[in-house]
């Protein structure tokens, strides 16, 4: 065991005054840093403080799920999450960088460097690729390392990086799938950097690492971060963990670190950064949200649960401010047949469905949290912002459109198609008229196509007919070309354990229901992708085959785009993941895993956190059988001849 103990400084969960103590020992603490640095720089004030003398650079990265692009599906993680956990964080040094140092500025003296936000021309010539393959210098797409493949053109890469920048800081999202990638990118930095600071952040802390209050204790699943750690499952390369609602966390961390920073601005250590949080505390500093950010100093766990203020998704600041809109997805074509500029939005933070198998569902991320105030007029400010950024589509990345509120999708659809209809600029809302101020800002917004996702539920029994095919015309007509719908199985012996089949009716079984979901789109004109999930509780080969059938019965009546075929792969916080025995055993962090055939053709899976309901031959029959019988709408490979050893 490498831990010995866990400390938790619960200052931030506790409802006190301000310690005047402490809080005069943080003022007097950040004067005399602000003073010295004056006084290195023989300026005349705070504000005069040279960018260059106070900056300290960092470099964000994606821990990607893929290890080779031949054959694969592109499945890069979760980019919004990385871009969302950075926004309060940039937008506090961007602010910081414009002020200059002073007691009264987020970042008072010292300041991570994110670089300068893409200007308006760069913002509309960015195209995706790593560092060295675009021109992005000395912007804040610089200091983003978004491999997309883990391989050794990717490690090389990283090395490079790591030697051009030197970070302090190096922060890391992941989801469970590449996990093991961003233990190895933390060993490559720790090697590279070994005085670098090391964050993770992401869906897989989110999903290992909470606080039970009751308890007063942190619980770490198996194949959380620092479990691994503990047990040598993994290298310690990791100094701090942040999850839950982690954007006011991860900014907090960051104060902490430009706090602790020698002014010379080559390292930190673990110990300095915990006392100056634990002297944040004591001083009374609250933040919003509820999360966890854990510190691994030596043999010992820091914790600091934080139990702020309710967050407000449409407060928090656009996660593009500081990054160019490089995604271009083939299901937004412009009409030149070239795919859209895409943006990525969310009005809401989780799923109000309890599926056991997602790991978005409310139960799991911790409950339930939308765009507050006047929700429709602020997702269209933002919708135009991403437009002045020239974002062409955009897609919402919530797991059901505005969970699924109908008086919500027909306010929002009638804004965004009065302002894509505007004859002018005095037409629009004044919130909109900030981003929207040329005729190429003008072109974007009326020609904008959006896609979302739904539910066969919402488009059948939960509202009467006329209701659904209203409100897919206010869709269509507001610019949506694209639904994404989860079909899951076409087989009423498993369905009938999925939670998002809430209305079970005996004459209307699911596979009708999808069927006349699928109708009912179609009918206003708008496309549909689908995802099918194999290895449920119930799936046998009968199953199986009664899936890829039915299913292919939709693309031969033209009623899909697109399906993409999965197999479930236990998440670590997932109900199904407990069921099936698998919470103790799910390796998210050996990096000499084989991700071989047939494995590589589905999104996330690997050898061992796929469901225990398929066999291997179970996965090859669903690769060869929905490449065979959904044809080019399958969206993966074409299927490889298995490779059978003869005997003998």
């Amino acid at each position: 065991m490498l831990i010995r103990q866990t400390v938790v400084h619960d200052d931030f969960r506790t409802a006190v005054h301000t310690a005047a103590d402490s809080a005069r020992e943080l003022t007097l603490l950040r004067e005399s840093r602000i003073a010295e640095l004056v006084a290195r720089a023989d300026c005349a004030g705070p504000a005069e403080v040279p960018w260059h003398a106070r900056s300290f650079p960092v470099l964000a990265a994606l821990a990607p799920v893929m290890t080779s692009p031949e054959g694969e599906i592109t499945y890069p993680g979760d980019p919004m999450c990385l871009y969302a956990a950075l926004s309060v964080p940039v937008d506090s040094a961007l602010r910081s960088a414009r002020q200059g140092a002073g007691t009264d500025v987020p970042f008072s003296d010292l300041c991570p460097s994110w670089g300068k936000p893409p200007s308006k021309v760069h913002r509309l010539s960015a195209e995706h690729g790593l560092p060295s393959q675009r021109a992005s210098t000395g912007t804040s797409d610089a200091t983003v390392f978004d491999p997309r493949v883990w391989d050794a053109e990717a490690r090389a890469e990283l090395r490079a990086e790591l030697r051009r920048h030197r970070p302090r800081v190096f922060l890391v999202s992941t989801v469970s799938p590449g996990h093991r990638y961003a233990l190895e990118m933390a060993r490559i930095v720790k090697q590279e950097l070994p005085d670098c600071l090391v964050v993770f952040g992401g869906r897989h802390m989110d999903e290992t690492m909470r606080y039970a209050p009751a308890k007063r204790s942190v619980i770490l699943e198996y194949s959380s971060t620092l479990r691994a750690i503990d047990d040598r499952r993994a290298e310690a390369v990791v100094d701090f963990c942040v999850s839950g609602e982690g954007q006011f966390a991860l900014d907090l961390l960051m104060k902490a670190i430009a706090l602790a920073m020698d002014l010379d601005r080559t390292r930190a250590t673990v110990g300095d950064v915990v006392r100056i949080l634990r002297l944040f505390g004591a001083a009374g500093i609250r933040v919003p949200g509820n999360s966890l950010v854990c510190a691994l100093d030596l043999d010992t766990v820091h914790a600091f649960p934080i139990a702020g203020e309710k967050l407000d998704l449409a407060a928090l600041p656009s996660p593009y401010q500081g990054f160019a809109i490089r995604s271009r997805f083939p299901v937004f074509p412009l009409p030149d047949g070239s795919p859209a500029r895409t943006a990525h939005m969310t009005v809401s933070n989780a799923c109000p469905y309890h599926c056991d198998f997602c790991s978005e569902s409310a139960l799991v991320v911790g409950g339930l949290k939308r765009f507050r105030g006047s929700p429709a007029e602020t997702a269209l400010e933002r919708l135009c912002e991403y437009v002045s950024y020239g974002a062409e589509a955009v897609f919402f990345d919530d797991s059901i459109f505005w969970t699924g509120s109908f008086p919500l999708m027909r306010e929002f659809c009638a804004l965004l198609q009065a302002a894509r209809t505007a004859a002018g600029p005095e037409e629009l809302p004044e919130g909109c008229r900030r981003w929207i101020t040329d005729e190429g800002d003008r072109q974007r917004l009326r020609q904008l196509q959006f896609g979302c996702q739904v539910t066969a539920d919402l488009l059948t029994t939960l509202h009467k007919e006329d209701e659904v095919r209203d409100l897919l015309v206010a869709l269509r007509d507001a610019g949506c070309t694209y639904l994404y719908m989860g079909i899951e199985s076409m087989s009423t012996d498993v369905m009938q354990h999925v939670h998002k089949n809430i209305r079970r009716i005996t004459d209307f079984p699911w596979k009708a229901k999808v069927r006349t979901a699928l109708e009912r789109i179609r009918d206003a004109g708008i496309p549909v992708g689908s995802s099918v999930l194999f290895g449920l509780e119930g799936e046998t080969r009968k199953t199986i085959e009664e899936t890829v059938y039915e299913v292919g019965r939709l693309v031969d009546d033209g009623l899909i785009m697109l399906a993409s075929p999965n197999i479930l792969t236990y998440h670590p916080a997932t109900k199904i993941t407990r069921a099936h025995g698998m919470h103790d055993r799910l390796d998210y962090h050996s990096p000499d895993i084989e991700n071989r055939p047939p494995y590589i053709f589905f999104e996330e899976a690997f050898p061992g956190v796929v469901s225990r309901r398929l066999t291997e031959d179970d996965i090859w029959f669903i690769h060869e059988q929905t490449a065979t019988r959904w044809g080019a709408i399958r969206n993966s490979a074409e299927p490889e001849v298995r490779k059978v050893e003869a005997a003998g």
